[in-house]
């Protein structure tokens, strides 16, 4: 029975175990991974070394211990992704001992399959690649780690949601899941993309990393780093680029809420150097994750939705 329906649940000799919010969600995450793992044959987790898949890979670890991790694990490098969060990845794998896949989108540039972009920003072109890997480990499961407080986009989520024989995304052939029961039946060809993180936030993410005491690389928390404004956004140079005439390079204590292509992903004025100094900071917030920090979901209104339909998470 799923704890979501459950406010306690009877113990032996009299006694009442109280859920608390994050039990809550825990006990859900856990439910849907269990699931997977009954339904499907090749699922795989999308695994960067951002907090929102070290929290699934964690939740997975919970769910099926003592035993090992039993999914493996795939990234889709950009080939501007931060190094600190490539190294944290790499030793993540190397601690598990878990398969990780790595898609790059340099090897796609260079033989012709895709082209560079005018503005320069490579996580639009993650797309073609994500599918081929999906299609070469015959993975009929995907784990994502989407919240539904993250983008509009988003919240027209299922936690099991069904992607056609091209991985298009179409809302008007998602299924009700009602009673936390999940259909994960697809034709040959398609795909189900499940997202055990549907219901939470990122303030309870935080919450839960810091109950769990989960690492996570040092980005998330204030720094001392070389950074320029564009477009409103502190970028910070590196391999990909840098900056451009009239966009001065000064050291600022930053931290990143996200952590992808350093192109288009920016960092944030703060002094949150600790956990419990980031859900201080959070609490306070009147600004979504992506929306402060992520320069290509500002491209158009509905730039998530566009991507999801092309195969995008």
């Amino acid at each position: 029975m799923s704890a979501s329906t459950l406010d306690t649940i009877p113990a032996a000799r009299g006694t009442t175990y109280v859920l608390d919010h994050l039990d809550h969600l825990e006990s859900e995450a856990v439910h849907i991974m269990r699931e997977v793992a009954g339904e499907f044959e090749r699922p795989v987790i999308l695994f960067s070394g951002g907090k929102d898949s070290v929290v699934m890979v964690h939740l997975a670890l919970k769910a099926f211990a003592p035993a090992p991790l039993p999914f493996s694990l795939l990234h889709v490098d950009t080939g501007h992704n931060f190094p600190e969060v490539l190294r944290f990845r790499d030793a993540t794998v190397e601690r598990l001992g878990a398969r990780l896949t790595v898609a790059r989108v340099q090897d796609y540039l260079e033989d012709g399959r895709l082209r560079e972009r005018a503005d320069g920003t490579r996580n639009p072109l993650q797309t073609v690649p994500l599918l081929d890997a999906i299609e070469a480990g015959r993975h009929d499961a995907v784990f994502g780690g989407g919240r539904r407080d993250e983008e509009k986009a988003r919240a027209k989520e299922r936690v099991f949601s069904l992607r056609d024989a091209f991985g298009a995304w179409d809302p008007r052939r998602q299924r009700p899941e009602l009673w936390d029961l999940y259909n994960g039946r697809h034709a040959p060809g398609e795909h189900v993309r499940v997202f055990p993180l549907s219901n939470w936030t990122e303030l309870d993410v935080w919450r839960y990393i810091e109950r769990e005491r989960i690492e996570l690389p040092g980005l998330y928390y204030a720094h001392d780093r070389e950074v320029f404004l564009r477009d409103g956004m502190w970028l910070s140079p590196g391999e990909w680029g840098g900056a451009r005439a009239g966009e001065p390079v000064q050291t600022r204590t930053v931290r990143y809420r996200t952590v992808g292509d350093m192109s288009c992903t920016g960092a944030v004025d703060s002094g949150a150097r600790d956990v419990a100094g980031v859900i201080l900071e959070l609490a306070a917030s009147r600004l979504t994750e992506r929306g402060a920090t992520r320069a290509d979901d500002r491209l158009s209104e509905a730039a998530m939705e566009d991507r999801k339909r092309q195969g995008y998470f």
